[in-house]
């Protein structure tokens, strides 16, 4: 239980910390107009609520745990389970960051037309 407490502890100071860092390197601009603020039209572009935006970040980042963790857990011991809290810190969380910056940044464009685009 020790060990499943600091790696609370290690995602919420990862949180705090390594998110601000990462602010200060993508510079974020606050007065910056979201896509779905400027191209509203409903369908794929329709503002929600802090409430939902946040259970959608919830799914998709752990949807995947309940299957890989116990697989790792089961392949690699205990360590596996700090392995995948220092994976979400400084991969994941920065990875889903990042993307939403360049969709905002590019007028809401999908990775996929970024990556068309180059």
């Amino acid at each position: 239980m020790l060990w499943f407490f600091f790696c609370v502890a290690l995602l919420v100071l990862g949180y705090f910390v390594y998110g601000k860092i990462i602010e200060k390197i993508f510079v974020i601009n606050p007065n910056r107009t979201t896509p779905a603020y400027a191209m509203q039209d409903g369908v794929d572009y329709m503002p929600m609520s802090k409430t939902k935006i946040w259970l959608i970040q919830l799914l998709n980042i752990a949807g995947t745990g309940p299957i890989f963790g116990p697989i790792l857990g089961a392949l690699y011991g205990p360590v596996a389970m700090l392995w995948i809290v220092i994976g979400c810190i400084f991969a994941g969380a920065v990875h889903d960051y990042f993307c939403g910056m360049l969709s905002v940044r590019n007028g809401g464009a999908s990775m996929q037309t970024l990556r068309a685009n180059t």
